[in-house]
């Protein structure tokens, strides 16, 4: 078995996932309208420690297969890129940087930032597990659906979307190959122009000076060079959005997202259920509430008599 081998059987697996409920935390069923409505509203902070919950038993279920148990084993390694490893005798080190996403939030929020230089061998590849409890806001938490890329596909797809010198520039980050492992450097970064709109134009005549393909982007220490001079003689803003996995605009990622959206969970898609949560219409929400997830309107004196 080579590197491609593990990372291809990994990715059937993860897929496979589809539909599977975690038994990790089981959320109690709202005993009124009033407290599903609340809990509508809070669900959401789970999704940190469910995500990780999440991330941590991927692991466990793929050392439960067979295949891998005679080449090595997963291994978490946080912190770290990716943040599971497949350690044994296969080489290049196989990895998998695991992200849980919870629809019902506003989008995917985690980030990818890593370099295309770090992406060698095609050995490093990212899987997205969508997820929510099982009755849209309380149950076990189910996978919906998962997305597979490679992390170079995903490095080159952000590159390729935010860069657009002068006026945004993606930079590597600085040569740290010969620093310890904890102290090297692989993420790069977004710098949004903050100049006036004469520098903007004396700056894009600089770029028209590149040539032809002086805009596409290259991870390469002669083109990041063209760019930080850029970047010391205008003004730049770092953009602390930079790198979400929601607006990356990676084909595969926007496919899922479609899928995902279109699932339906508890009567509705998860796209409806999300508009409905996110909106202020209450009496739409009680009544959505009480059709599809079986929440009477009754009080705590009531239930309590």
């Amino acid at each position: 078995m080579n590197t491609q081998d593990v990372i291809r059987l990994a990715s059937q697996y993860l897929s496979d996932l589809s539909g599977h409920t975690f038994d990790v935390l089981d959320v109690s069923k709202p005993v009124t309208v009033d407290a599903a409505i609340n809990l509508s509203k809070v669900i959401s902070k789970l999704s940190p420690l469910l995500g990780n919950l999440i991330e941590f038993n991927t692991v466990e279920f793929l050392n439960k297969k067979d295949e891998f148990a005679e080449f090595g084993k997963w291994q978490r390694q946080d912190p770290g890129f990716p943040d599971t490893v497949f350690i044994g005798s296969v080489q290049p080190t196989p990895g998998l940087e695991v992200k849980a996403w919870f629809p019902l939030a506003t989008e995917i929020t985690a980030r990818f930032k890593d370099s295309q230089n770090h992406f060698s061998f095609d050995r490093t590849y990212v899987a997205i597990l969508a997820w929510l409890p099982d009755r849209i806001i309380y149950g076990k938490p189910r996978i919906l659906d998962v997305c597979v890329v490679s992390g170079l596909s995903v490095a080159v797809a952000r590159d390729t979307h935010y860069h657009n010198p002068p006026d945004y520039l993606v930079l590597e980050p600085e040569d740290t190959t010969q620093r310890t492992a904890n102290l090297q450097q692989t993420n790069t970064s977004g710098y949004k122009f903050q100049g006036s709109a004469e520098e903007l134009l004396e700056a894009q005549r600089i770029v028209d000076s590149w040539g032809v393909e002086g805009k596409i982007y290259q991870p390469t220490r002669a083109y990041q060079r063209l760019l930080r001079e850029l970047r010391v003689r205008y003004e730049y803003r770092l953009d602390t959005n930079f790198a979400k996995m929601d607006r990356i605009v990676h084909p595969g990622i926007e496919d899922f997202k479609q899928r995902v959206y279109s699932t339906t969970v508890s009567g509705m898609t998860a796209a409806q259920w999300n508009k409905l949560l996110s909106s202020r219409r209450e009496d739409k929400l009680r009544k959505s509430l009480q059709e599809y997830l079986g929440i009477k309107e009754e009080s705590i004196d009531e239930l309590l008599e």
